[in-house]
């Protein structure tokens, strides 16, 4: 059973390389939830989202919403040179039968 593709699917990374004490905005959660007497033995679930190679929350956003704009244009440009060439070859018949 594989990805399709033929290669990996993808890898999981081992969770000790993610440490709660290498970003400060959790360390800070950390540290405000031990000082009222809490623990989150699942925070360290979350250091990923925070990794430089997973990039920001802005980052993946404009990636995610610009993914498929160039083939999207190139698709749209072809799609417009075709019903010009069309048009042309046709006769441009604008008038719908109105005279």
């Amino acid at each position: 059973m594989g990805g399709g593709h033929g290669g990996k699917p993808y890898e999981i990374p081992d969770w000790r390389i993610y440490k709660v004490e290498d970003v400060p905005e959790l360390l800070q959660v950390k540290k405000a939830l031990h000082s009222i007497g809490l623990k989150d033995p699942w925070l360290r679930n979350e250091v990923w989202r925070y990794h430089p190679g997973f990039l920001t929350m802005r980052q993946r956003g404009i990636k995610f919403y610009f993914r498929g704009a160039k083939w999207g244009t190139l698709a749209f440009l072809l799609s417009l040179a075709a019903e010009t060439a069309y048009n042309k070859w046709k006769g441009d018949d604008s008038a719908h039968g109105h005279h």
